[in-house]
């Protein structure tokens, strides 16, 4: 008999292993220290009553007080509400089930949940003067892994659906804007090469942060290749504080700065040998304002109409993903371009 905090179940008091296997015998000390290296918690059934006798290791994983029977009652008390009636009703079931059978499920012990695996036999297989038995073990460390690749899952499939939906934008908008089909493969291209850049980036910042891009670092890299284009080199400055950029805003900003570089690169600053382009930034208690500067380029002409579709993309972008503004300044020595985000969209 093995007996703990009350209870008693029967084991074997001796295991003989087959004739010339060399294994030693195996006896009831023997299989309580290979039980309580295993972690495993002994529990049993009686089908009449509904009373539960369990070992000390079972007490303390369903963290009830010692004693001598528990109810089942008692013990589901402890089960998280969404698992309790689908446990009830599988241990209900256990009876009539053949063979081996597995129910995992969680219990409340304070402000902890843990993760319980109960195991046994079905069918009253094994059943000793109606008393059935099993065992309990803790799987917490296996199903907070499960959950958290069932979420790394999601969360890839979630990023999938959104850059194919912003590829289908780009396109569509690609597609109204540019007179070639050269132009418009050359467009398409850059743009989603920034994006790509900008996914790069999104990486754990130290100190558990979440995933963000350090500002600096995106817009230095989405600028790399206007600077490295021969005069250019060296033209291309990037003074910001360090902080961090969340994934959907360094995807949404991703686009905003190429779509300002182009521009820049077609009629402003970036167009020309002398041209220089300085990107600054003012953070505050609730707000970001990035500021866009360009000298040295051509004379600069203030926009007419309502733009093209870029100046929509910048608007769209910069009002609806990040919650703040855009506004230009269209001085004749080069445009200033004032990016004006809230503090916590920028980090989403």
């Amino acid at each position: 008999m093995l007996s703990r905090g009350g209870a008693a179940i029967p084991v074997a008091q001796k295991v003989q292993p087959p004739e010339k296997s060399g294994l030693p015998d195996w006896d009831a000390a023997h299989l309580r220290l290979a039980i309580e290296a295993a972690g495993v918690a002994l529990w049993s059934w009686n089908v009449d009553t509904n009373r539960f006798t369990m070992d000390e290791r079972a007490f303390e994983l369903w963290g009830v007080p010692l004693c001598e029977y528990v109810s089942f009652e008692d013990l589901s008390a402890n089960i998280h509400p969404a698992d309790r009636d689908r446990v009830k009703a599988a241990f209900a079931a256990t009876r009539a089930l053949v063979g081996a059978y597995e129910i995992d499920f969680r219990v409340m012990v304070g402000e902890e949940v843990r993760w319980i695996s109960a195991r046994g036999q079905g069918d009253d297989a094994g059943i000793v003067g109606r008393i059935m038995y099993g065992i309990f073990i803790d799987v917490t460390g296996r199903k907070q892994a499960e959950e958290g690749h069932e979420l790394l899952a999601g969360e890839m499939s979630h990023r999938v659906k959104n850059l194919l939906a912003i590829a289908t934008g780009l396109t569509a908008i690609t597609s109204r804007s540019a007179t070639t089909t050269a132009d418009m493969a050359q467009e398409l291209t850059h743009r989603l090469t920034a994006l790509g850049r900008a996914h790069d980036l999104v990486r754990p910042l130290p100190g558990h942060s979440g995933k963000a891009a350090l500002l600096g670092d995106l817009l230095t890299v989405l600028l790399a290749p206007y600077d490295d284009m021969g005069a250019f080199s060296g033209r291309v400055r990037v003074s910001v504080p360090r902080m961090g950029v969340g994934e959907q805003a360094a995807t949404t900003l991703a686009l905003v700065v190429h779509e300002l570089a182009t521009n820049s690169l077609k009629y402003g600053a970036l167009s020309s040998p002398e041209g220089v382009l300085d990107i600054s930034c003012a953070p505050h208690d609730t707000e970001v304002t990035v500021v866009w500067t360009e000298s040295g380029g051509p004379p600069v002409q203030a926009l007419t109409g309502d733009g093209g579709y870029g100046s929509k993309l910048l608007n769209r972008g910069m009002t609806v993903q990040l919650g703040g503004s855009i506004s230009c300044d269209w001085n004749p020595e080069g445009v200033i371009v004032t990016l004006k985000m809230t503090k916590d969209r920028l980090t989403r």
